[in-house]
């Protein structure tokens, strides 16, 4: 697995000694640097010092790429999709987690350096024209996308309270999640996509 914008590892090390090799990577020097002192010790772990678009200069190919709010800082989105695929095995998959839709878009996108939010509809686009088929892609967290409509664009505070967020968390996200297994959202706070490389 490669997981692109790995930040100081907390997703990845839940992979770290299970998989036969784990990449990781960010472009930020702090978090280099931090994820390097974190698997210093793990020789199935490579820490990679990597902005999107490049190639991905990698010790061997993985069957799973994994970016989770990483794609909309890109502006050459396409181009970055294109360089994971190459390092992605045939029939592999790349799993986006995107923030979604223009609508929501505020002072905290611009503040965190978005370039853009994304409807399934945009997402789809970007991975099409990349050579990559989407698999799985949808709007998730519609109750998340209607509070953040109220607190960020309506309300106009610049940044999420942590505090809100962790009730949120507890006891909005199980309710949603409940809902949703049953019903397709028509937006979200974020859009989900599994997208895989052709054989």
């Amino acid at each position: 697995m490669l997981e692109i914008g790995s930040g100081l590892g907390h997703f990845s090390e839940q992979f770290a000694g299970r998989l036969d090799y784990l990449a990781v990577s960010d472009n930020d020097p702090y978090c280099v640097g931090e994820l390097r002192k974190r698997y210093d010790d793990n020789d199935d772990v490579e820490v990679l010092d990597l902005e999107l678009p490049a190639e991905v200069d990698i010790r061997q190919k993985v069957d799973t790429v994994v970016m989770m709010n990483v794609l909309e800082h890109i502006k050459d989105d396409v181009q970055a999709l294109r360089d994971l695929a190459a390092v992605t095995l045939p029939g592999g998959r790349i799993v986006i987690w995107v923030p979604g839709y223009m609508q929501l878009y505020g002072e905290f996108d611009r503040k965190v350096g978005h370039v853009t939010r994304y409807t399934p509809a945009t997402l789809e686009a970007s991975v099409r024209e990349s050579g990559l088929i989407p698999e799985v892609l949808k709007p998730i967290n519609f109750l998340g996308g209607i509070a953040w409509w109220a607190a960020v664009r309506r309300g106009g505070a610049g940044y999420p309270d942590p505090r809100l967020v962790k009730i949120y968390d507890r006891t909005v996200i199980p309710t949603t999640r409940a809902i949703e297994r049953l019903v397709r959202p028509p937006f979200g706070q974020t859009v989900f996509c599994v997208a895989r490389v052709p054989k």
